[in-house]
């Protein structure tokens, strides 16, 4: 229900009415602009008790309207009026329906500003380190090579217009992996021959909706405390294929890995510089998809990482 004013609202006092079969039923929010269905009843008597319940948040109104207050958290949200020798049980009984589905508005409304908070979070954790040597490798390239230049410096652009421009709240896996080869061609760059990168994606699961910006963070995540810190190469490998009904994204290092334990604290959020964006894109698709799904991740000291994606392929309400 999107408040007391909108679409939903009048949808809903035309089915109230119906399902308690009384001659006439409205709906208001603080505003005192009111939604009516059936027979509004004598003006004055609406009008009198509307403006009270407003004023003392206590039911009002006798003989052929009822006026109940709307409390959804303890707060005064709007008023119920029920025309007609119905009576106030039968009002009290709408009213707890109109109650619980504000109530349940409200939830889903907070549960998308803050999905909508940790994507802003998410842009806001691009490495500076990341883009300082980007740069750099790309202003040296500039008299010796200014063709790569050009190249990495296009790469660069698209990179961060996909990471900070303004985007819906889902895209498919074939924009996702197109974001992740730009990242890999900088940071190959950066790296030289340190990095090594091996990309497969199943041409099935391209189409795929997933949440925007869920696997780059794990790519920038495998490099930046997987790759960069142990000496010598190493080896980052992304894949995406179709599992029965679902898609499976693994994003995989031979770096140095860490305890298990630290694993869990990072994606609990508890892990400080442990990890860029695990624990942010661990709760995004937990919003999403339900609690058993979410990120796995496989690690041992010196081991490596292996961090799982794995998503339905068709779910309902996730379109770009």
């Amino acid at each position: 229900m999107d408040g007391l004013d909108g679409p939903k609202a009048r949808r809903a006092v035309h089915g109230l009415r119906r399902l308690f079969a009384v001659p006439g039923l409205g709906l208001t929010d603080l505003s005192g602009s009111l939604l009516w269905s059936g027979r509004p009843g004598d003006d004055d008597s609406v009008s009198a008790a509307l403006e009270e319940v407003l004023h003392t948040e206590a039911p009002s109104g006798s003989g052929e309207v009822v006026a109940l207050p709307l409390h959804v958290h303890e707060e005064l949200a709007g008023v119920l009026l029920v025309a007609g020798p119905a009576g106030k049980e039968t009002a009290r009984e709408a009213v707890d329906l109109v109650v619980h589905a504000l109530e349940r508005g409200r939830l889903e409304a907070s549960a998308e500003q803050a999905a909508q908070a940790e994507l802003r979070a998410l842009r806001a954790e691009i490495s500076p380190h990341f883009v300082y040597n980007a740069l750099t490798v790309i202003a040296s390239l500039v008299r010796s090579d200014p063709d790569r230049a050009r190249d990495l410096m296009l790469d660069f652009a698209d990179y961060t217009r996909y990471s900070l421009a303004r985007h819906g709240e889902y895209t498919m896996v074939a924009d996702e992996f197109r974001a992740i080869e730009t990242y890999l061609a900088l940071q190959r760059a950066v790296l030289g021959d340190r990095l090594r990168v091996q990309v497969r994606v199943a041409p099935e699961v391209l189409a795929v909706a997933v949440p925007y910006l869920v696997l780059e963070p794990l790519v920038e995540n495998a490099i930046r405390h997987g790759i960069e810190p142990r000496s010598g190469a190493g080896l980052v490998q992304v894949h995406g294929q179709a599992e029965g009904n679902d898609c499976v994204i693994s994003v995989e290092d031979d770096g140095l890995g860490m305890d298990p334990g630290l694993a869990r604290s990072i994606l609990a959020g508890r892990g400080g510089e442990g990890g860029v964006g695990l624990a942010n894109v661990d709760r995004r698709l937990r919003t999403v998809y339900g609690p058993w799904y979410g990120l796995i991740v496989e690690t041992e000291k010196g081991a490596g990482t292996r961090v799982v994606v794995r998503v339905p392929r068709f779910q309902a309400g996730v379109m770009p």
